[in-house]
């Protein structure tokens, strides 16, 4: 059985509750048995417990993460004893999205009460999709009127979807759908994000890659919309054409682990197929390494900016540049660049700033 949970976020009024209908609609017919786990807040707000009705913010929040914890356990026990090979479990809303509502030390406080981890918590979904708020880009949609737990002003809607997304920031698949289009390509855009990581289409990935000027650390933690990412990924043997890898992946001794099968299609699109692997699976593939290729390992800011997702990649063997990478719609969409980012140039076309190249640059 292939069990996948996914994380539907946003920030208010942004179409999570339509979405949920059509990812219903779209992947039955795949063959799916799709599970949504209800939103806890707002089960919880219309009963009368609120973070305005407990003692403190904090008491709410210790409620709202056990209810949610508890709940999805439920749902990968119940989705463990079904007659199906493929199960898709939604999550309105993940754990983490708590994390916008109170400071990263109060957010690590209640986890650790929990005996959780911040990461652990984060990356144990398989994909998150952030659905952009209608007050940003699409502001004369903006409502409360269809969910009677929903009091945000459009400003405060704003500041919040911007608090979501930078609480995600870091996890592996992270895609943001902003209002660029009308509400329908939206969804449309939603629902081929799902098909390309459930790999049931082609599942296209058109990025771009930039050498740019080794970046200012310290800046980079500084701001909340980055988060710092270990990554150790080893290449292995692979047929002509292709390209096999796997990655430990994660930050502070909590990591999660990854295999990649790539193929080019083009200069900025190529097939990538991922496939999430336990401790022990990723122990047993480290003995198919190419020998030609040492493991890469590298410190990765995973940066969102302007509704995009940027990921600023740091080698132990450069000290004047790096490596930044952005996830396109299609090619021709447009790049805004963060401030504090210089570029030197391209390089999405030139083999030798392929990890691939690069782990072979490294053999002695």
């Amino acid at each position: 059985m292939e069990i996948r949970k996914i994380v539907i976020t946003g920030g208010p009024c942004a179409g999570k509750t339509t979405a949920m209908s059509w990812i219903q609609n779209e992947f039955s017919k795949l063959g799916y048995t799709v599970l949504f786990v209800p939103e806890t807040a707002t089960e919880l707000i219309s009963g009368g417990v609120a973070p305005w009705t407990c003692g403190t913010n904090m008491d709410y929040q210790r409620g709202q993460l056990a209810l949610q914890r508890e709940k999805e356990r439920v749902f990968e026990q119940a989705a463990r004893t079904m007659d199906t090979e493929k199960v898709l479990i939604v999550c309105d809303r993940g754990m983490v999205d708590n994390r916008a509502y109170m400071t990263e030390e109060e957010f690590r406080t209640i986890l650790s009460d929990m005996g959780l981890h911040e990461v652990e918590v984060r990356d144990e979904y398989d994909a998150i999709f952030h659905l952009v708020t209608a007050a940003k880009g699409a502001e004369s949609y903006y409502s409360d009127e269809t969910n009677a737990a929903r009091y945000e002003s459009t400003e405060e809607a704003i500041a919040l979807d911007d608090r979501l997304i930078a609480a995600w920031t870091g996890h592996p698949h992270l895609r943001v759908i902003d209002n660029s289009t009308d509400f329908e390509t939206k969804l449309k855009r939603l629902v081929g994000e799902i098909y390309s990581f459930l790999g049931e289409q082609m599942p296209y990935e058109i990025e771009r890659k930039f050498l740019i000027e080794y970046p200012d650390i310290a800046w980079l933690e500084s701001i909340p919309n980055a988060r710092k990412v270990e990554i150790i990924q080893t290449y292995l043997n692979a047929p002509e054409g292709e390209e096999l890898r796997v990655r430990q992946r994660g930050e502070r001794g909590y990591y999660t682990y990854w295999m990649t099968a790539k193929r080019q299609v083009s200069d900025m699109k190529r097939v990538e197929v991922e496939e999430r692997l336990t401790q022990n699976q990723y122990l047993d593939l480290l003995m198919e390494a190419d020998n030609s290729r040492r493991p890469i390992r590298k410190t990765r800011y995973c940066m969102t900016y302007d509704n995009q997702y940027f990921e600023i990649d740091i080698y132990p063997f450069w000290d004047s540049q790096a490596i930044m990478e952005i996830e396109l719609p299609h090619e021709d969409a447009e790049i805004r660049f963060p401030e504090g980012i210089h570029l030197i140039r391209e390089v999405t076309s030139d083999p030798a700033y392929k990890n691939a190249a690069l782990a072979k640059i490294n053999v002695g």
